[in-house]
């Protein structure tokens, strides 16, 4: 069973696994530790991740990024147009109720919901993992936000369930971070005393802060607070915006009215921000911007840090309302550990340190891979495969929940909401909730205060409606208790139902001898309770079954075209390799070895494959096609390689035999007292074994040295290996064969001595032990 973590990031994706060793953060296809989120559609394929990365500029409206801003939204949510829109290229459409988009892929319009989307990518991080460990993945934990809400939990994993993934865990970003700080530490004080870490995550989309409690063996999460449009994403668009201000004046273009400009500018200004992390001025140079203008300009620190005034001012909010919940006083915090790449930032450094004044900022943590190392220890602990020190984690929900329903027409005053699950309620949760009722009713969980939610989340969780509900036979309400749950995923979900009736059983009287003849005795009765589930529909977000088996299997049959048509892809870029590489060594190294005829053969069918690779026939064709022509040319070709390569793989099985024919026969007309209990047929049947072969291998020798080179030779590399095995088989045992043991006589006796007197033996029993002196008996024991 895999272990494996991750960090789903807005930007990019961490891969975390466990082994024997530890945690380690692994590489991707081409080596990099972060796998770009992003989801590309093309003529033929899709790419995902590096390859997405890689053809962003050029299939930039087809290249779908901010997967985790907008997994579980709708389209009419305005932070999806007034916030996410200028992040993305796409196409936004409605797909069912939740926030999708409109893409070409292998030539036709679809539509992908950002489920479908997001569960392309995690199917990529699966491949990725399953590569590095050489085994399959299933079972995960997947890092979110803290300000996640109930509808964006369930698509996250809804989209690993279409990915084939089994989500052990959707732990917080902040707890995840948390942990993978404090499940290494070995010197965290006792519960009485615990040591307070404040954690800032500020990272691309999003800044996230918690208070964390750290004891032995344990971490509570004492408070949490969020800003979910606060990052580098927000610095580098306010770059963007000043430099199209700029470039407007100076070179008459309108940058933001074109895609690929802004994508352009994006990415200089990305790069512009990471220069200035670490010097006090940097250049901006873009190549052919648009209309084939090359832009350049330049930005001191100060004037950026003017240019994010607006990101930089809300920084403290989130950090002073995360203090001020804990309870906590600023002397009673122990460390602020900082991590995030946003933080990098001197000016976002800056105003952290001015939250906390007279605290050290401590970045023990590695800023980018944190919490992918966290859930990944997240993932060893529900693992039972994989031993970890115990340490219990402690999360709480941020958001508060309640549930309401409609009054009963005979009491219209009764309360009719009730807020079940706290802000700071521990996850996970578990609630009885007592409903009295003499017919069917519904039940609805909601956010109990809409505000605190991001955007414009419909503030809905779910719906319970109780089935079957009757009177009582005395025509009273019955007590329908209901169990609610707030689960390890920050999810709520309505567990079950039932009522308890109270059942009176007589039981048979004791014989009582006193009682006169004829008189009944007095039957007891047993009361108990008994519980009765009660028949119920749960609705919630998540999706369908069936329509998750659907979603599934249509992700199946794009992975496969996608693998037909890399497989085939890969055939034809051998094809031309082969072109290519045998036409140039045919004039060069195995000039030696091909024949005239061969030769003109091979280079008559190289020029045709080539013709034909570059015609639209061969541009098109199948991956059988190009197996086929590959096929063709080296069945000509494999016999040229063939005699150039024997040389040398000839000489080294010809010196491997030699070496181990002088070594047998050296052991088999040895002297030396090792070999002297063989056998001497035996070792001259060894002998004779080494002089036949030695023969054989002269003989052959020699006919191949008067072999011409460019014709397939007599004396081939495995056939002296065959003989070389042959010897070995032969020889080992008779020449490995052990001494036999020596024979150990024994001293006869001289029937002289005196034998030994026996003692004695006392076969009178022993007298029974006195009655003090017995043991404890069965009785006693038990």
């Amino acid at each position: 069973m895999a272990v494996v973590g991750i960090d789903f990031g807005t930007l990019h994706s961490k891969i975390g696994v466990a082994r024997h060793r530890g945690i380690d953060i692994i590489v991707n296809e081409v080596s990099n530790r972060a796998t770009p989120s992003l989801v590309a559609f093309g003529p033929k394929q899709r790419a995902i991740g590096e390859a997405a990365k890689t053809q962003e500029t050029s299939n930039f409206k087809n290249t779908i990024g901010s997967l985790k801003r907008l997994i579980g939204r709708t389209l009419n949510d305005p932070q999806v147009h007034d916030v996410e829109k200028k992040f993305i290229n796409a196409k936004l459409v409605d797909v069912n109720g939740s926030v999708g988009s409109e893409v070409t892929y292998r030539g036709e319009k679809h539509t992908y919901s950002w489920t479908q989307i997001t569960a392309m990518y995690l199917g990529k991080l699966r491949e990725i993992a399953a590569a590095e460990l050489k085994t399959g993945v299933s079972d995960v934990v997947i890092s979110v936000p803290g300000w996640f809400t109930d509808i964006q939990r369930r698509a996250v994993i809804d989209a690993a369930s279409i990915a084939g993934l089994n989500v052990l865990r959707l732990i917080n970003d902040t707890t995840a971070t948390a942990l993978g700080y404090g499940i290494t530490k070995s010197d965290l004080p006792d519960p009485e005393n615990p040591r307070h870490v404040v954690f800032v995550d500020v990272g691309h989309g999003d800044l996230s802060v918690a208070v964390v409690a750290f004891s032995k063996g344990q971490l509570i999460v004492k408070s949490t607070a969020y800003e979910p449009n606060l990052g580098g994403r927000d610095i580098d668009y306010a770059l963007v915006e000043h430099f199209a201000h700029e470039f407007k004046t100076k070179y008459k273009i309108d940058v933001m009215s074109n895609p690929k400009a802004m994508f352009r500018l994006t990415a200089g200004c990305e790069k512009l921000k990471k220069i200035l992390s670490a010097n006090t001025e940097a250049p901006l140079n873009v190549e052919s911007i648009m209309n084939d203008v090359d832009a350049s300009s330049k930005l001191t620190r100060e004037e950026l840090e003017g240019l994010i005034k607006h990101v930089l001012d809300g920084i403290p909010a989130p950090l002073q309302r995360a203090v001020a919940d804990s309870g906590l006083t600023l002397d009673q915090i122990d460390s602020i550990e900082l991590v995030g790449g946003s933080t990098r930032v001197p000016s976002v450094r800056q105003r952290i340190q001015e939250v906390f004044p007279g605290k050290q900022l401590s970045f023990t943590l590695n800023q980018d891979e944190a919490i992918a190392r966290g859930a990944t220890f997240a993932c060893a602990m529900l693992s039972p495969v994989f031993r970890v020190r115990d340490f219990h984690v402690t999360d709480i929900n941020h958001f508060p929940i309640k549930t309401q329903w409609t009054a009963l027409p005979s009491d219209p005053d009764d309360d009719t909401e009730l807020l079940v699950f706290p802000k700071g309620n521990l996850l996970p949760s578990t609630k009885v909730l007592s409903f009295y009722r003499k017919e069917p009713f519904n039940i609805e969980a909601r956010y109990a205060e809409p505000a605190l939610l991001p955007g414009g989340i419909n503030p809905w969780i779910g719906n319970f409606t109780a089935k079957d509900i009757s009177p009582a036979p005395n025509g009273d309400s019955v007590c329908v208790k209901l169990r609610t749950k707030l689960n390890i995923h920050g999810i709520v979900s309505f567990e079950s139902a039932y009522v308890e009736e109270i059942e009176e059983k007589e039981e048979p009287a004791p014989m009582d001898v006193d009682t006169p003849e004829g008189t009944p005795a007095p039957q007891p009765k047993k009361r108990r309770v008994i519980k009765k589930d009660v028949p119920f529909v749960a609705t919630n977000s998540s999706l369908e079954k069936e329509v998750v088996e659907s979603y599934r299997e249509e992700e199946a049959l794009m992975h496969a075209a996608d693998k037909l048509v890399m497989d085939t892809e890969d055939r034809k870029n051998a094809l031309e390799e082969y072109v290519y590489d045998m036409r140039g060594k045919l004039e060069d190294r195995y000039a030696s070895y091909v024949q005239p005829e061969e030769k003109s053969k091979l280079l008559a069918g190289l020029q045709e494959a080539e013709d034909w690779l570059y015609t639209e026939e061969g541009e098109e064709a199948t991956k059988s096609a190009y197996v086929q022509r590959l096929d063709t040319l080296k069945a000509i070709g494999d016999p040229i390689v063939f005699r150039y390569k024997e040389v040398d793989e000839r000489k080294k099985s010809t010196a491997n035999l030699r070496e181990t024919l002088n070594n047998y026969m050296s052991q088999a007309t040895s002297t030396d007292e090792k070999y002297a209990h063989i056998d001497e047929k035996d070792k001259q049947a060894v002998v004779e074994k080494v002089a036949t072969i030695q023969k054989w291998l002269e003989d052959q020798t020699v006919r191949q040295s008067e072999r011409p080179k460019n014709v397939d030779p007599i004396l081939k590399s495995a056939e002296i290996e065959k003989k070389r095995d042959e010897l070995i088989y032969f020889a080992i045992p008779i020449l490995t064969k052990p001494k036999p043991k020596p024979v150990v006589t024994s001293t006869p006796a001289s029937g002289t001595q005196t034998p030994k007197e026996e003692p004695k033996q006392d076969k009178t029993p022993p007298p029974p032990p006195k009655e003090e002196d017995k043991g404890p008996s069965e009785m006693d024991v038990d």
